[in-house]
């Protein structure tokens, strides 16, 4: 216990006591979290994505990743709140966004730049036993180091309470080079504040010790509108997500419902 004692003092007087989640009390009210205004999804999460806070969201393929943060940028902006996207590839399409309930008016869109999948597939730095030359990279290199610092500049400003970074593109091998202190520099600049961060990606990369996963799953069911089969059309999707955090070995299973956009 002395070792243990002097361990944690250490910690905390290089200011690292943040690794020591038994000395990271659970913030109290409903300021402490940003509700997605989904029920199954606010159950899951106890009420939201907590503040001050890094989480994600991780699955394959359309599995519902893009439409869980379009659901929370969404409510966010319905409560007054400044958003920001992080947009690495430039995917973001704002009128169907905005179709989808997020107030643009509210939203910070940083664009990133275009790239294919075949670029990124093609791309030296990817090839198994090829490293990318020495200085700043191959191109898609430098476009997922501009989204990181333009992550770190939007949550360092403290103006927006909710920031989604998509990294869903952004091939395994580039994942993996990133730097745990990419993450650590994030996590210390929101410590503390109002503002909660989502990372959207193909698999886990980062979550705080306060922080949410939500993993998404393939199974996916349509459900359909209508009484005929000449009237019917789709009017939503469901899927299945399980949420989880550090802090409890409980996961927690919800069936989530998106609905489809100008279905016809």
């Amino acid at each position: 216990m002395a070792a243990r004692a002097a361990v944690e003092a250490l910690l905390r007087e290089r200011k690292l006591d943040r690794t020591l989640t038994s000395t990271l009390p659970e913030r109290l009210g409903e300021d402490a979290v940003a509700p997605l205004d989904t029920d199954a999804l606010d159950r899951g999460l106890a009420g939201g994505l907590p503040r001050g806070q890094v989480s994600e969201v991780v699955g394959p393929a359309s599995s519902g990743r893009t439409s869980v943060a379009w659901a929370a940028l969404a409510a966010a902006s319905r409560r007054g709140e400044s958003i920001a996207l992080i947009d690495t590839f430039d995917r973001f399409d704002p009128p169907t966004a905005q179709a989808c309930g997020i107030i643009l008016s509210k939203l910070l869109w940083v664009r990133g730049q275009a790239v294919s999948k075949t670029q990124s597939a093609i791309d030296p730095a990817w090839l198994p036993g090829v490293r990318a030359v020495n200085g700043p990279g191959t191109f898609v290199e430098r476009v997922i180091d501009r989204a990181i610092k333009a992550l770190n500049l939007v949550v360092s400003s403290g103006v927006c309470t909710l920031v989604v970074i998509d990294l869903i593109d952004v091939p395994a091998p580039a994942l993996r080079r990133l730097p745990a202190s990419t993450w650590f520099r994030v996590e210390r600049a929101i410590e503390g504040s109002d503002t909660a961060v989502l990372i959207l990606a193909a698999q886990p990369i980062a979550r705080s010790a306060g922080g949410r996963s939500i993993a998404l799953g393939a199974e996916q069911r349509v459900v359909w509108k209508g009484d005929h089969d000449r009237r019917r059309r789709i009017g939503g999707v469901r899927f299945r997500a399980t949420v989880a955090a550090a802090r409890s070995s409980q996961m927690r299973s919800a069936e989530l419902a998106t609905t489809v956009v100008n279905a016809v």
